[in-house]
């Protein structure tokens, strides 16, 4: 089955299409990143004007690409939610104006949902598994039984472990996006953090995340040094990656599973994804983390999530529009 996936959640407009929720066709991306950038961050209207000159285009180049014509595309699945409002809203009306026309079935897809969908693009997924999902505006940790089973076992409180290395990146006069700006920086670094910033404490038994706090600290610690930015981003990268993984081990204890999924743009931080294959390897636990292009926002996880909520008998509705905000909860059939 062929499922033309469709991402307009934030900054990038981007098609793919998918075969039985593994394997990738042909896909195209255009980011308007480089006109954020301008702004030090997304601006929602800017975002969703650029959507809607790109979506077109992308779908079409992402046929060509797939060397496929609209009759051989068997549904359409959307980012419905979360997002920026105005963006959504410009894919979810595209992805249901096309399945009209086609006369196929559109699906509305989580946007949390789909980034653990990356992985079934690298390899088939393997039940019961533990999911960390890490991105700009999300950090979720859950309990992954079976497709349509996702138990979520903690969130963030307050900011995404993405907002607060955006927000260091700020801090320490990088460009958007900053994620990848504080591993750059912090690479030149050897050893252990030169600044130890702290790492929030929620009680014994939360594995909730909160990084507001640490973002106060860093702020701090950049108006006391600000001769040292290589080391205070390396001090910044490590405190959230420490975040990360002592829950993601503290979880494993309660729930002691043969696989762990990382997913979303922070996963694509090489020093997270060391840090967590080498505990996999300490533990005994396979740990699958989709390559860079999987990691950050695509088409091809909306394609492939697509598919398996198809299988699940999901469909949109047609007076049906974008969900922001979104729970994860409210999407996923919780059990273990």
């Amino acid at each position: 089955m062929r499922i033309l996936g469709i991402e307009s959640s934030c900054d990038d407009t981007a098609a793919a299409i998918v075969e039985d929720g593994q394997r990738l066709l042909g896909a195209e991306r255009l980011s308007s990143v480089l006109l954020q950038r301008r702004f030090g961050g997304v601006v929602p209207e800017v975002a969703a004007r650029e959507h809607a000159m790109a979506v077109l285009p992308v779908v079409q180049l992402a046929l060509e690409r797939a060397s496929l014509r609209a009759r051989d595309v068997d549904a359409i699945a959307v980012t419905q939610g979360p997002g920026l409002l105005g963006a959504l809203l410009v894919g979810v009306t595209f992805a249901k104006a096309l399945a009209l026309a086609w006369e196929i079935p559109v699906i509305g897809v989580h946007h949390l949902e789909a980034h653990l969908y990356a992985n079934a693009l690298v390899e088939p997924l393997r039940f019961p598994a533990l999911a960390l999902i890490v991105s700009g505006g999300h950090t979720t940790l859950s309990y992954w039984s079976e497709h349509g089973k996702l138990l979520v076992l903690g969130a963030t409180r307050d900011d995404a472990a993405g907002e607060a290395l955006d927000k260091g990146a700020r801090l320490l006069g990088l460009p958007y996006p900053g994620g990848p700006e504080i591993e750059k920086l912090a690479r030149g670094v050897a050893g252990p953090p030169m600044f130890p910033l702290p790492i929030a404490k929620l009680g014994t038994s939360s594995l909730d995340f909160s990084f507001s706090g640490l973002k106060t600290a860093f702020e701090e610690l950049t108006r006391r040094h600000p001769d040292k930015r290589a080391e205070a981003a390396q001090s910044l990268q490590e405190a959230v990656v420490e975040a990360l993984c002592r829950n993601l081990e503290r979880a494993f204890e309660r729930y002691p599973v043969s696989q762990v999924y990382l997913a979303g743009g922070v996963t694509a931080n090489q020093r997270l994804a060391r840090r967590v294959i080498d505990w996999g390897a300490s533990a005994g636990v396979a740990v699958c983390i989709p390559p860079p292009v999987y990691c950050t926002d695509n088409a091809a996880m909306v394609a492939s999530a697509g598919y398996y909520r198809h299988q699940l008998g999901d469909s949109m509705g047609p007076q049906e529009g974008p969900k922001t905000p979104w729970a994860l909860q409210d999407v996923w059939v919780g059990g273990i």
